[in-house]
């Protein structure tokens, strides 16, 4: 029996965008997001270790 497979559901990674700015290593992290919920690009707020604090991550293509 074949499992069920959402296909709304996909992978993202989130990439800082202040260290890139600044020409750094981005911190990465990735996460799962519905398409069908979240057409647009995700954005959140993670840790970045380089810069030690809180920073913008967005969803890279």
């Amino acid at each position: 029996m074949a499992s069920k497979v959402n296909k709304n559901r996909v992978i993202v990674t989130l990439e800082c965008t202040e260290a890139r700015g600044l020409g750094m290593s981005p911190s990465r992290y990735t996460t799962m997001k519905s398409k069908k919920n979240t057409p647009k690009r995700l954005e959140l707020k993670k840790y970045n270790p380089f810069l030690r604090r809180y920073t913008l991550h967005r969803e890279t293509k």
